[in-house]
């Protein structure tokens, strides 16, 4: 599965996809409906004309489901996808050797209800935030048994790391 906005290479395959709750917009959809209902008690107390202002807070809250709606996410075993955009589009694709760490955070209602943030630190970019997606825990702990960023050894052995530091002394010495 390719969408008409991200790729795949052969060897990679799709760990998830989602997209952020539609209650993201429920804060666009009060102003909206609150703009409405101001607008007609405003028209049938002071001036019929001021109805005409009612198709903005349908505006507004048509806006903010939209916002929503037209943002994915996808992680694949490659990277890390965003999309987002009502009347452009904006894709941003993280590769996993770029990510430098990962965290989750989740509100009250968020730990209640089951959604969160994740934010993923990328090197030599502005982080990444999948925002209010559900199980953000699941989410994060994708991103990171594939990113290598789980503490573990370093590579080679305690004589390399030996050999290694001798050449360095070796350069220091040859500079002073």
């Amino acid at each position: 599965m390719t969408g008409d906005w991200w790729f795949r290479h052969d060897d990679e395959t799709v760990v998830w996809t989602g997209r952020p709750r539609l209650s993201a917009a429920l804060g666009g959809g009060v102003v909206g409906v609150a703009t409405v209902a101001v607008a007609l008690l405003a028209a049938a107390a002071v001036d019929p004309r001021i109805a005409a202002a009612s198709p903005l807070g349908v505006g507004i809250a048509g806006w903010e489901l939209l916002r929503v709606t037209r943002t994915d996410y996808v992680v694949t075993t490659r990277a890390i996808w965003s999309k987002r955009g009502v009347l452009g589009r904006k894709v941003r694709r993280v590769g996993l050797a770029q990510v430098q760490n990962t965290a989750y955070s989740q509100s009250v209602t968020g730990s209640a209800f089951g959604y969160g943030t994740v934010t993923i630190e990328v090197a030599g970019g502005p982080d990444l935030e999948l925002r209010r997606i559900d199980d953000p825990q699941v989410v994060r702990r994708s991103i990171t048994d594939r990113t290598g960023t789980v503490d573990r050894e370093p590579p080679g052995t305690v004589e390399q790391w030996r050999a290694v530091l001798s050449v360095v002394r070796d350069i220091e010495a040859a500079v002073d």
